[in-house]
């Protein structure tokens, strides 16, 4: 169920609430576009400062609105285990396919307080989740023999993989098989994820270029050398966008895209800010590259 090119989703704010109309209109334009499954409420939604009440409105709004036509993962991380639990058995409750969470960020816990974290989450709900593991942003790097002792658990299915370690594809397929799904969260690295074992992305510049990023994915999971050869094609000409999605820290800049896609306007919550006219400038120049504006 989970493979492919799955959103990020961005949430667009207007008079610093949740500009429901744009989002709608977000969602629909995923569905149009091919792209495999939704990803409301995660970091690049912005979910830090979400009010709980958003959080559950824009999960609930994106749910509604795909109609089951793909899938949702919902994003119901924290670095608080019964708020994760609150989160993942409202997304239950509401008719999420599946559960996003994150690694409990600032607290920094041991392997095992990793692992009885998620099993409290797996205990208590029924739906399946995916761990995200990003050092980046959380500190700590949950390992693969964590990883494995989880998939044991009913409700453990894969792992979003922000590590930007190649390596840990073939060490996670080597230990838990072919049925773990895996799943990057860097979208530059994604054509040789898959090569070596991964099925898909969670990708942020889905957002703004969802057919490329799906039609990548789509053959970049081919065993026909033609079709390696457009997925290599489609590679090359997203790496400049995806580059540029970074210059600032994530969702700024992919949010600023969006703003001249017409999708949404580029405004994000404090501590973030929108970005310079120097990376404007970059991104830009990168989605004229590829032909999206």
């Amino acid at each position: 169920m989970f493979k492919g090119s799955n959103v990020a989703l961005i949430t667009p704010f207007k008079n610093n609430g949740l500009d429901e109309e744009a989002y709608i209109k977000l969602i629909h334009f995923h569905i149009d576009n091919g792209t495999n499954g939704l990803v409301p409420a995660g970091t690049t939604g912005e979910s830090p400062t979400l009010s709980h009440d958003e959080h559950q409105r824009v999960i609930d709004l994106c749910i509604k609105e795909s109609n089951g036509k793909i899938p949702v993962i919902a994003g119901t991380g924290s670095n608080s285990t019964e708020e994760a639990i609150s989160l993942t058995t409202h997304a239950e409750k509401v008719g999420a396919n599946g559960a996003l969470i994150v690694t409990p960020y600032y607290n920094k816990p041991t392997q095992e307080g990793l692992y009885q974290h998620y099993k409290a989450i797996n205990d208590n709900c029924g739906i399946p989740i995916i761990i995200y593991n990003i050092p980046g942003r959380s500190v700590i790097d949950m390992s693969v023999d964590t990883m494995a002792r989880l998939y044991e658990l009913k409700n453990i299915v894969g792992v979003k993989d922000a590590t930007g370690d190649l390596d840990r594809v073939n060490q996670t397929l080597e230990k838990m098989g072919k049925e773990f799904i895996q799943l990057t969260g860097n979208d530059d690295n994604a054509f040789e994820f898959n090569k070596r074992g991964g099925v898909g992305t969670i990708s942020v510049t889905a957002n703004i270029a969802p057919k490329l990023c799906s039609d990548f994915q789509k053959f970049s999971k081919s065993d026909t050398d033609n079709e390696m050869k457009e997925a290599e094609r489609l590679d090359k000409i997203l790496q400049p966008v995806h580059h540029s999605m970074f210059v600032e820290s994530n969702p700024s800049p992919v949010k600023y895209a969006a703003k001249l896609l017409g999708l949404c306007d580029d405004n994000v919550r404090l501590p973030l800010v929108k970005v310079t006219d120097t990376t404007k400038e970059i991104v830009k120049k990168a989605l004229q590259s590829a032909k999206l504006i």
